[in-house]
């Protein structure tokens, strides 16, 4: 296991079962992600840069693109979701859908892969 995998197993309830939902999405659409840390937060990394974490809070899940270009270009599909330039927040009970998830999961991955290209 990794970090992701291994902060995901010590979660419990619905909590575990979204993160572990986001985590899995996110492998799928970035095969070549790989379980790590950044800043302090256990994260998928893909080609060395962050891709996403997630991670649970006191009162929400905090999802976090480490991009705020990302963020901002998912902005109006956060209606009624609490957000900032670094992360969305969300609740078991009122989760990110899967298309937005998917999203930011590939603006980053793209944003990722054109940064490697300069």
């Amino acid at each position: 296991m990794g970090e992701m995998s291994d902060y995901i197993a010590g979660l419990e309830g619905p909590e575990r079962d979204l993160i572990e939902r986001i985590r899995a999405r996110a492998v799928s659409l970035v095969p070549d992600a790989v379980e790590g840390m950044s800043y302090g937060m256990p994260a998928l990394r893909y080609r060395e840069s962050p891709l996403l974490s997630v991670v649970s809070a006191k009162g929400h899940i905090g999802l976090y693109p480490f991009s705020p270009a990302v963020v901002s270009a998912v902005e109006t599909e956060l209606d009624g979701y609490s957000w900032s330039k670094g992360t969305i927040r969300f609740t078991a009970e009122h989760p990110l859908p899967d298309s937005v998830v998917d999203r930011i999961v590939l603006l980053r991955r793209d944003e990722i892969d054109a940064a490697k290209k300069r």
